[in-house]
């Protein structure tokens, strides 16, 4: 089978939903702004009632936000659907969700990251359609997006039978206090970039079918009907095999092993040429036992290649990696690039 991509017509429209958690009162600006962003590049954008409003962990009941979600990702005028971030939550909505709807629908873009990608992730391993990790819609309120953020228009326009090549940013966020002193001026970049190797090889290539998301949200799938992972690699995956990418945040290296351990032996690992780990996000050691201890333990009696600090998830700027795209992943004394095939 294949994997079925959007196709897109202009000008875009944008929805903006939250499935997850909404914005507060006084965080609305990164929403107005956001909004004058996208329309001063020529885009239309449609508001959700429930990205206004945040009440215990979520921007409103489940009920009213699966209800808003279908509603846009079956509305024939929004060709992408992209939530103001991420949350806790978002799990809930999975079993109110009307999948043969959707999949009798066909493809929409979804993008964003954290807490979105439960959505995305089960989304493309259910139905088959590509979805994108990447930029939420409340990160587009700065004045000028920086390179890896801006990208996200260039991926989803991509045709399918075509392809797209993202680059390693220079350097990185490693706090987010600027950002929340000063709301929708951007990020504030500091720390050089450095993509790693597993095992300190210099330089190594990966190819594959792009699956992942944010592993505190994904690992909480295992077990449940919504795990598709398997039939997804078995359908969809039987050439190419995978790559996995992950990331994570408030997760320190045992929490990160853990959830690592149970993906590896509920079979999520199978057919996988390769891993690629984010830039952790509120990240400790456990004593002396590291991230590198985690990725080894799991990953080298597998034979699996790991590149990890990559551009990935909470600590930005981040690519804009489609699941279900084919990649090829490659790096060379620290710098990364990603190429990404629509077929």
């Amino acid at each position: 089978m294949k994997i079925q991509y959007p196709t897109l017509k202009t000008p875009l429209t944008i929805g903006v939903t939250a499935p997850s958690s909404g914005v507060e009162q006084h965080l609305h600006l990164l929403i107005t702004e956001a909004e004058k962003q996208l329309i001063q590049r020529g885009m239309k954008v449609i508001i959700g009632n429930t990205t206004w409003t945040q009440l215990k962990g979520r921007s409103t009941t489940k009920e009213k936000r699966v209800s808003e979600l279908m509603d846009y990702l079956l509305d024939e005028r929004i060709d992408v659907v992209m939530p103001p971030w991420g949350g806790s939550f978002l799990m809930e909505l999975l079993p109110l969700i009307d999948w043969d709807e959707l999949k009798k629908a066909g493809p929409k873009w979804i993008l964003g990251y954290s807490d979105i990608s439960t959505l995305s992730f089960v989304y493309t391993t259910m139905t088959g359609y590509a979805s994108a990790h990447g930029v939420n819609f409340t990160e587009l309120s700065a004045p000028q997006w920086d390179e890896l953020s801006s990208k996200w228009i260039d991926v989803i326009t991509c045709k399918t039978g075509h392809s797209i090549t993202q680059s390693s940013s220079h350097y990185f966020q490693s706090s987010w206090e600027q950002v929340y002193k000063n709301p929708a001026t951007g990020f504030y970049f500091d720390s050089e970039i450095e993509w790693k190797v597993l095992n300190q090889e210099r330089s190594n290539r990966m190819t594959g079918r792009l699956i992942g998301g944010c592993l505190n949200t994904l690992q909480i799938l295992i077990g449940t009907p919504f795990d598709y992972v398997q039939s997804f690699i078995n359908e969809y995956c039987s050439e190419e095999g995978t790559i996995w990418y992950l990331e994570s945040v408030g997760m320190d290296a045992a929490k990160i092993y853990r959830a690592l351990w149970q993906l590896k032996y509920n079979g999520w690992f199978n057919k996988c040429n390769g891993v690629l780990i984010g830039r952790a996000g509120l990240y400790e050691n456990l004593g002396d036992f590291t991230l590198v201890d985690a990725l080894g333990d799991i990953f080298d009696e597998m034979g699996i290649p790991v590149f990890y600090e990559v551009d990935i998830g909470h600590v930005p700027p981040q690519l804009i990696l489609v699941n279900g795209a084919v990649g090829e992943v490659i790096v060379e004394e620290g710098r990364g690039t990603l190429k990404m095939q629509f077929c």
